[in-house]
């Protein structure tokens, strides 16, 4: 049986937290993750291991987390570094699966607003392999590399400010 095709995620987006404390996801990231689960409205999520965010994938990419662990530990013993598996393993298994409905609407479990320092604003930023979930303070904080994220975010938060001003 041939192996899935990585879904790849790119671009930004943006959500106001809604009533009933949702958030919506992102149209062309709803659809990415939507294929990588084989139709499954099933949104993973995760604390990022490197800053202060969230990481995002479909169920699709639990796959190839084996082959990236193999892939970590190859290149930590060409390095001479140290690697533990069981807790890079942890990291990558320990997601949840939020459930979103076909507007992209889903509630973010009580704990990532705690992980990511999500408040009342989500930016989404495509990553390949899975994309990120900033808090629009923490993306600010970034430096050199982060200018065209942090200008898509601005320009989508202000964007969506003025539609929900309209309403």
């Amino acid at each position: 049986m041939e192996a899935a095709r990585p879904i790849n995620y790119s671009g930004q987006g943006f959500s106001l937290l809604g009533e009933k404390g949702r958030f919506v996801l992102p149209p062309d990231f709803r659809k990415a993750v939507r294929d990588s689960g084989m139709g499954e409205r099933v949104l993973c999520l995760a604390k990022h291991p490197r800053w202060k965010c969230l990481t995002a994938f479909g169920l699709g990419r639990v796959d190839m987390f084996e082959a990236e662990l193999d892939k970590l530990e190859r290149n930590a013993i060409e390095r001479g570094q140290d690697f533990d598996r069981e807790l890079r393993a942890n990291q990558m298994y320990g997601f949840a699966r939020v459930p979103f409905d076909d507007s992209g609407r889903f509630v973010l479990p009580e704990r990532y607003f705690k992980l990511g320092n999500i408040v009342d604003r989500a930016f989404f930023q495509g990553g390949g392999l899975q994309f990120t979930i900033w808090n629009p303070e923490e993306l600010a904080k970034l430096g050199e590399g982060w200018e065209d994220a942090q200008e898509a975010c601005r320009d989508l938060e202000a964007q969506a400010l003025a539609g929900k001003a309209r309403k």
